[in-house]
């Protein structure tokens, strides 16, 4: 009975017109105010410990970076200790004598080249002066003439000198005395000191054998030394500083 009262009703709805889908929403209405804040709650459990975890691998280091500005100086430090003591130093009367011995040696090497100055030629080899005014003479001549001078007979110590020698004057016929003493071996000698020569310029089968006692020593114009045996030759006389 009830069923069939139920689809009588809805026959008679279906004609006029009502829909069974929702209508569409109603208007929105203000939120109210906001509440009061509830009470705390109650805590929670206690949560486990976070166990450390191990290091990781080392991992290689990156490039340096620039250098940072300079920095102000730091303060001054403290004094070091004191240093050894120096050599004694030299008493008045000893450092006079010192002084008065070196100016004599530099008046005198003054006076050596004063006179190198005065003299007609001077050619500088090396530290060494070869002087000369162009004066001929015997071997004893020539020594007693530079030692007059307070010089020495010159007497080359290297190819150097000796081509500076050899290149003095221009005559085709020089010939130069040199201080090598024949006396002793063979002329292996300074003629002043004796002392054994460092530097030899001998020509072919020179110094003779047969030339002891008697014979002087001279430069040829084509820069070899040869032995005479007569030292009365009029060669050129050169000295040296």
């Amino acid at each position: 009975m009830r069923l069939c009262l139920l689809l009588c009703i809805l026959c008679l709805m279906a004609p006029v017109g009502y829909s069974q889908l929702p209508g569409p929403p109603g208007p929105t209405e203000p939120a109210g105010p906001m509440g009061l804040p509830g009470s705390a709650g109650a805590p929670g459990p206690r949560g486990f410990p976070v166990l450390p975890m191990p290091p990781g691998p080392p991992v290689p280091a990156g490039p340096p970076g620039p250098p940072g500005l300079r920095g102000f100086p730091g303060p001054v430090g403290p004094p070091g200790p004191p240093g050894p003591a120096g050599p004694p130093g030299i008493c008045g009367r000893d450092l006079l004598g010192f002084v008065d011995q070196d100016f004599e040696a530099f008046k005198k090497s003054f006076s050596k080249l004063d006179l190198a100055v005065k003299n007609n030629f001077v050619r500088k080899v090396g530290q060494k002066y070869f002087v000369s005014n162009k004066e001929r003479g015997s071997f004893s001549r020539a020594i007693e003439f530079c030692s007059q001078q307070d010089l020495e007979l010159a007497l080359p110590k290297n190819e150097e000198e000796n081509s500076a020698l050899t290149q003095l004057f221009g005559e085709v016929d020089k010939m130069v005395w040199i201080n090598v003493n024949n006396k002793k071996a063979e002329g292996n000698f300074e003629t002043d000191v004796n002392r054994p020569l460092t530097f030899t310029k001998w020509g072919e089968g020179q110094p003779h054998k047969s030339v002891r006692d008697t014979g002087c020593t001279m430069l040829s114009e084509n820069g070899v030394w040869r032995v005479s045996q007569d030292c009365s030759v009029n060669a050129y006389i050169i000295c040296q500083i």
